[in-house]
């Protein structure tokens, strides 16, 4: 049964998110927000619409997990990826991102080497990974300083909802703030191998900003960034601020 006050504050949210779009950025992702927030109120589907979108976004076997890789060194050649020895992915060139792999849950021993070697690793290191769970594992840093950053990945949205992180994987970038280009931020003081939470924002084109945290300083623009409802989306801040190959945005669909 439907909650009319919640659904009426619904469609007055919708009018306002609308009204606002082009008038104060802020407002109109305040009252999409808000609008969704009543809507999943108002239809009961809140938790019920997470847990199905997430089943059918994951589509993993009981004991599984889906992984993918992102090489993120900026100064790294393209690479040769082996999980316990054997080879899961060949020539990974920088900024490169992977299918998502299922694979069993557990601990991973991953080397990587210098595409087309295997005779000394440019990086060894212990990965685990739970069951049920979807995850990004991005190499990031310089290539003489290598590591392997996990990050989960939450792709579940409720119907009519789209949601975007950000993720920092500049190694020498300053701690940034992210934002949409004349209205407020969307994420705070994120530094360098941080992972943000996902946050709802109306679906349709945004141009995001990212600044000098706590500064007007805008370190990289991010022009006409396409999101879509019913999606989640990751934003990777890769490269160098200082330096080639540049500071650059990378836009995944999780």
């Amino acid at each position: 049964m439907y909650d009319q006050n919640q659904l009426y504050s619904a469609i007055i949210y919708d009018q306002l998110a609308k009204y606002y779009k082009y008038i104060d950025p802020n407002k109109h992702i305040m009252y999409y927000q808000q609008h969704l927030h009543a809507m999943h109120q108002a239809l009961g589907t809140h938790q019920q619409g997470q847990q199905q979108a997430y089943g059918q976004r994951q589509h993993m076997s009981p004991g599984y997990t889906k992984v993918r890789i992102l090489h993120a060194s900026p100064d790294a050649p393209a690479v040769d990826i082996y999980a316990n020895g054997n080879p899961i992915l060949r020539n990974v060139a920088y900024k490169k991102l992977s299918d998502y792999l299922q694979i069993p849950a557990g601990q991973y021993r991953i080397d990587i080497y210098a595409a087309g070697t295997q005779n000394r690793p440019v990086l060894t290191e212990n990965v685990i990974v739970m069951p049920g769970v979807a995850y990004t594992v991005a190499a990031v840093g310089n290539v003489s300083n290598l590591k392997l950053f996990p990050i989960v990945d939450r792709p579940f949205v409720s119907a009519g909802e789209t949601k975007v992180k950000f993720v920092h994987l500049s190694p020498d970038a300053p701690a940034v703030d992210v934002g949409v280009k004349g209205g407020g931020n969307l994420f705070n003081n994120i530094s360098f191998m941080t992972a943000t939470k996902y946050v709802s924002v109306p679906p349709g084109k945004v141009d995001l900003e990212v600044k000098v945290a706590g500064t007007d300083t805008v370190a990289l623009s991010v022009p006409k960034v396409q999101l879509k409802a019913d999606k989640s989306y990751t934003v990777f801040a890769v490269g160098f601020a200082n330096g080639t190959p540049k500071l650059e945005a990378l836009l995944s669909e999780d």
